[in-house]
């Protein structure tokens, strides 16, 4: 596995975690229950997982860069807006 890859699919775990919390934090100020942020943190990881997995394992090299950036780029919009 290429060392570019391994970098990459850290960085879009980094930023995918603190997009997931700050989505689990979202659903819980909208809808006030526990169990809405538990549902939007597991969908949210599981859709993580799948993107890492296919940064690390088969997207062309373009692709994977696009990835990781517009996941930081919403981690940023999202932190600067809340």
């Amino acid at each position: 596995m290429e060392g570019w890859r391994l970098i990459a699919g850290a960085l879009l775990a980094m930023s995918g975690i603190v997009l997931m919390l700050l989505v689990m934090a979202k659903a819980r100020e909208r809808h006030g229950r526990a169990s809405d942020a538990a549902i939007a943190g597991a969908i949210s990881f599981v859709a993580l997982a799948i993107l890492v997995l296919l940064v690390l394992l088969v997207l062309p090299a373009v692709a994977v860069w696009v990835v990781v950036v517009l996941v930081g780029g919403t981690v940023t919009v999202m932190m600067l807006a809340s």
